[in-house]
């Protein structure tokens, strides 16, 4: 069964300290092109978070988020005392060298090098098998719903391809009686302009032929027909989105050379209606994985 590249999953870890947030999105792309939105003590784990995403995601526009929640106060920037008070009496001292005033003092000290640390907590590896864990749980739901749409988008495709192949079985009765009234058409046009008794009818029946072999649509009317139940078959196979919209194109070669051909306003009708499906089978094929 096919799936779609469009979902969504999210899942929520409680740990003692914090709670991890996870929500991942796709949408669909030719390739698998993947966005991360992580906290810096996850960037190590970068890597691996990508390979897993491609690994079980393979393709899509692909958004994943990690939000870390801490449940306790955290003072993520530190002051560097030792070295503050070293730059405060040596400020003070060439205060008093110029005999100048020392104001604001405390924020210029803050801007001086290394007074403010900024340590960043490395993710310890059990810390990482549990987020890990989480972000893994968010994939299974996002493709469930990848599962669900591909059932959407299945009947979406069958309904289609239903109707093309109706329009395929009248044009089918219609190309029965094309070529006698083409016929007829060209007879009875021929004989207003030169008369019937100076036409040369052997002559006549050899020009036809070749006429009518031009306008023949039996080859075109059997590969439609095989390119439509193709279509279906591959539906069944393991992500046939690319493969679907090869056979899409060929579909479509196939109705519009029965449209140059047609030479009949009923035909050209179906073939309109054909056109039509098939542009909104070739949208959603783009959505397949």
């Amino acid at each position: 069964m096919i799936k779609s590249m469009t979902g969504f999953g999210k899942a929520t870890l409680e740990m003692e300290d914090k709670t991890i947030n996870v929500e991942i999105r796709s949408l669909n792309s030719k390739g698998a092109d993947i966005n991360l939105r992580i906290s810096s003590s996850l960037r190590n784990y970068e890597l691996e978070l990508r390979n897993e995403l491609s690994k079980q995601l393979e393709r899509g526009k692909i958004d994943l988020s990690v939000y870390i929640e801490s449940k306790k106060a955290e003072t993520p920037v530190e002051i560097n005392t030792e070295l503050a008070k070293a730059y405060h009496a040596q400020l003070k001292k060439l205060a008093a060298e110029l005999g100048e005033p020392l104001n604001d003092g405390i924020s210029q000290l803050l801007k001086l090098p290394d007074v403010l640390k900024n340590e960043r907590k490395e993710t310890d590896e059990n810390e990482w098998k549990q987020i890990k864990a989480c972000v893994n749980e968010a994939i299974v739901q996002l493709n469930g719903f990848r599962d669900t749409e591909g059932k959407s988008l299945q009947k979406d495709f069958e309904d289609r391809l239903g109707k093309i192949e109706n329009s395929l079985e009248e044009i089918k009765k219609l190309d029965v009686l094309r070529i006698n009234t083409i016929k007829e058409r060209i007879k009875n046009n021929i004989a207003e302009v030169i008369g019937t008794e100076k036409m040369d009818q052997n002559r006549f029946e050899q020009e036809l032929i070749y006429y009518v072999e031009k306008l023949d649509i039996n080859e075109e009317k059997v590969r439609l027909k095989t390119h439509l139940d193709y279509f279906l078959e591959t539906c069944k196979e393991a992500s046939p989105g690319r493969k679907l919209n090869f056979i899409s194109q060929e579909i479509g070669r196939e109705i519009n050379t029965i449209g140059s051909k047609a030479n009949d306003a009923p035909m050209q009708k179906l073939v309109v209606l054909m056109k039509d499906e098939l542009e909104k089978i070739k949208e959603q094929a783009n959505n397949v994985l």
